[in-house]
């Protein structure tokens, strides 16, 4: 318990004029609590539970963004109900690729940071400022990286002065790069954006993107053995984000069986749906 004449009370770093990143508040007066801040020791791997994979596409009002559930840790998996992908804000979503604890720290970071900026700034930040907000967390990361601790995220949101869905991918560097129609990150990536440029075409509306995001995954699932696609028996489906002029919604999971159940049924040469 704290005694003397500043017993109670804020201590004076939380009373002063300052930056209107967090990130660079705990920089200054807490280092030791950001993810970038702790050292490994030198020469040491560790093993630890990755996630993939991060699906995106647009739809004329806004974007979809889905990830599978599971996480692996070498040939095993580690997790089959883990969700990777988050709201950023009212406006954005972020889905995580990488070493998961520390992806999950930093989306969590990313989260209080944005909503910092608001209340300091009074105003909310622009899609392409939170995007490279996110940049500088990954770029800050790079340390870790290099000894297997990699993060590499996909974020999406809604563009409030240009109305539209926009996505951005990044590099283990903090590269931000802005990616048009759809986009997929993580160990079945590949297969998923084969699938995303078969399926997706300009003028689906959200609920069509939303089938098609699912596709997606169920393709990547199905050549990568790091992605778990829908799982029936145990009625995990995909996280599925809409972000729209309305803000961020997640699909529910009644929804997405349907959804699922109809994907599944087409594979299978039943267009009417399940029987």
């Amino acid at each position: 318990m704290t005694t003397g004449a500043d017993a109670g009370k804020l201590p004076a770093a939380y009373l002063s004029a300052g930056s209107s990143s967090f990130t660079e508040f705990v920089g200054v007066h807490a280092p030791q609590l950001l993810p970038s801040r702790r050292v490994l020791p030198p020469g040491n791997m560790l093993e630890a539970p990755h996630g993939t994979t991060i699906v995106t596409a647009t739809f004329a009002g806004g974007v979809v963004m889905a990830g599978d559930r599971r996480a692996t840790m070498g040939n095993l998996i580690a997790n089959r109900d883990m969700e990777k992908v988050f709201a950023g804000d009212e406006y954005s979503a972020v889905g995580i690729a990488g070493t998961a604890g520390i992806a999950i720290e930093l989306v969590k970071l990313f989260q209080v940071e944005l909503e910092h900026y608001e209340k300091i700034e009074g105003t909310l930040l622009s899609l392409e400022g939170k995007a490279n907000r996110l940049a500088s967390m990954i770029r800050s990361n790079l340390g870790m990286a290099m000894q297997g601790l990699s993060v590499v995220p996909l974020f999406a949101g809604y563009d409030l002065d240009r109305q539209l869905g926009r996505i951005f991918s990044y590099d283990v560097t903090g590269g931000c790069y802005e990616e048009h129609d759809h986009h997929s990150v993580g160990s079945g990536s590949l297969f998923a954006r084969g699938a995303l440029k078969k399926v997706w075409h300009p003028g689906l509306s959200a609920e069509e993107v939303v089938s098609v995001v699912v596709e997606a995954l169920y393709d990547a699932a199905d050549d990568d053995s790091a992605t778990g696609g829908p799982d029936v028996g145990r009625r995990i489906w995909p996280t599925v984000a809409v972000v729209g002029p309305e803000g961020v919604r997640f699909v529910g999971d009644d929804e997405l069986r349907m959804v699922v159940e109809a994907v599944i049924a087409a594979r299978q040469g039943n267009p009417g749906g399940a029987r």
